[in-house]
């Protein structure tokens, strides 16, 4: 298996580590579960979203951009990558953050500050919003002479989730190295292209392996459709000869949280903790936490077949971490 024959930039240390989870194991029984270091790509402290953005930002450069715009949550790890990986390539680059611009900047909101990001805060209720003033000033930009790109949330559509196609090929080629099956991808689902661009590259590899998704933010309803939709858009970009329909998606959509998106939960919060001190593995409460809560209860549901191989998706997004969690030093 090779990579895709797209165009893209090296924005990521790649291949990432894949590593068994020994104690991990142990402490649940009957499973073995590995991580795939999606947590150490590299560009301002890493994450999932360097992948998308290495295929996304060889577009810009193909449309020569001089500006990036993108969106995101205040805490946003996309946002983050998305302006280191401007200031690396000698972009400039806007973001439009959805919330209110807190007193203090915190997490992710420190790091861009510290590359002299373009903030703009969005006091609004849905994405759709902020699309309609990316609009709005993409025009203005292409006044002023500018060419300016704009990546959607998460960089979740069909070009981006071909980071992930290319990340379930490198998968699959490191677990052949090991002599090893693997049985589930388990990752967190905030906008669905991670999940996407899997389901078409375990097809692509003619693997057997069953893609789980725990959402993060919206119902099981609403991600089938879009990781569905993004699947299918990677598949007309690659030429590939194969179809992903919602029925074909699995996500749990029981793990969100008593607070919803972008706040964390007591599950995932215990979850981070119980992978702290067994695998001395930082996860985040947006994301990462909560995939693995879910991963852990569906372990003791019995909804892994025993002795199966999971491999967890770490998607990153450790800067967070210092916004949301604060512990007494009790």
């Amino acid at each position: 298996m090779t990579g895709l024959n797209l165009p893209r930039v090296k924005l990521c240390q790649l291949p990432t580590d894949l590593d068994l989870a020994s104690n991990l194991s142990k402490k649940l029984g009957d499973v073995n579960i590995y991580f795939k270091r999606d947590d150490n790509t590299g560009l301002a402290m890493g994450g999932n979203k360097g992948r998308k953005l290495e295929f996304l930002l060889a577009d810009a450069l193909k449309k020569e951009a001089d500006v990036i715009i993108t969106t995101g949550s205040i805490q946003s790890n996309h946002t983050r990558m998305t302006c280191a990986a401007c200031r690396k390539l000698g972009l400039d680059v806007i973001l439009m953050l959805k919330g209110k611009k807190p007193a203090q900047f915190q997490g992710n909101l420190l790091l861009e500050k510290l590359m002299n990001a373009d903030m703009r805060f969005f006091d609004v209720s849905s994405y759709n919003e902020i699309g309609i003033e990316a609009d709005k000033l993409m025009e203005e930009l292409r006044a002023k002479g500018k060419n300016p790109y704009f990546i959607p949330v998460g960089g979740s559509i069909g070009l981006g989730a071909c980071g992930y196609v290319d990340c379930a090929l490198e998968l699959f080629n490191q677990a052949d190295s090991q002599n090893l099956r693997i049985d589930y991808i388990v990752n967190a689902v905030g906008s669905g292209g991670t999940s996407a661009g899997l389901e078409v590259g375990v097809r692509l590899a003619k693997r057997d392996a069953k893609v789980v998704g725990i959402s993060v933010d919206s119902e099981k309803s609403v991600f089938k459709q879009d990781i569905s939709r993004i699947a299918q858009d990677s598949i007309s970009l690659l030429g590939a000869d194969l179809e992903i329909s919602p029925d074909d998606i699995t996500v749990f959509d029981e793990y969100i949280g008593e607070s919803g998106y972008g706040k964390p939960s007591r599950q995932g919060v215990e979850a981070i903790k119980f992978t702290a001190e067994t695998e001395g593995i930082i996860l985040d409460p947006v994301y990462s936490g909560k995939a693995m809560a879910g991963l852990i209860d569906l372990v003791k549901k019995g909804f892994f077949e025993k002795g199966s191989n999971i491999i967890f998706i770490h998607t990153g997004g450790t800067p967070a971490l210092f916004d949301m969690l604060v512990e007494n030093s009790d």
